[in-house]
């Protein structure tokens, strides 16, 4: 299986506190088996179904590298800044 990134994603402005939103969908409109996640800075983010809150134990994305993870059919991203605000970018990924 190859990963591919076709679909449009979204971006979250991180600072103290969590910031939600929904995982942007396929070219089919269906949520992603997979999602590529990149930082400006060092965020955590955490995946879920509804609405969530990223804390700081959660997965940490640090600036210049990239988290590819499953999603396990979950609909909701939250992400939150380490030490200072960025953007966190979450891609879907299309597995051709």
């Amino acid at each position: 299986m190859a990963l591919q990134i076709f679909a449009t994603g979204i971006n979250i402005t991180t600072g103290a506190d969590s910031v939600g939103a929904t995982i942007p969908l396929r070219l089919d409109g269906t949520v992603p088996l997979f999602i590529r996640i990149t930082a400006s800075v060092a965020a955590c983010v955490r995946v879920g179904l509804g609405a969530q809150t990223a804390v700081a134990t959660d997965a940490v994305v640090q600036p210049g590298q990239s988290l590819i993870i499953a999603t396990g059919k979950c609909t909701h991203i939250a992400a939150i800044q380490q030490a200072a605000a960025g953007t966190v970018q979450i891609s879907p990924c299309e597995d051709i």
